[in-house]
């Protein structure tokens, strides 16, 4: 079992800031990749970045639309995946979910709410 748990969102102003952390109960050396969703009010979820497993390379990759504003990245000996966003807008408002992938299943965690103002 992998517990993860988000936090750094909160409510800010069109063009700022937030960095976004995941933290996980375990490891993630054993994950096959490290992933960030996001999900708006009456919107399906959908894919924000996703980095490699530790074992697997740096491998990273982005929806189009957060392509040259956020960052992923992964800091192995605190078990935490980051997603720094930039440049934030009002379409970037959502609850942003952690997914980390393994050979038998996902997990998730229960998401941390970015609320961007214009």
């Amino acid at each position: 079992q992998v517990q993860l748990v988000e936090s750094g969102g909160g409510l800010v102003q069109a063009g700022g800031s937030l960095r976004l952390s995941c933290a996980a109960s375990r490891s993630i050396f054993g994950a096959r990749a490290m992933v960030w969703y996001r999900q708006a009010p009456g919107k399906e979820r959908e894919f924000v970045a996703s980095i490699a497993g530790v074992l697997s390379g740096t491998a990273v990759n982005y929806a189009g639309s957060v392509s040259g504003r956020f960052t992923i990245s992964r800091d192995a000996a605190k078990n935490t995946v980051f997603l720094q966003m930039n440049s934030l807008n009002t379409e970037d408002t959502a609850l942003y979910l952690c997914n980390f992938q393994t050979a038998l299943r996902d997990y998730w965690g229960q998401g941390t709410q970015v609320t961007v103002s214009s």
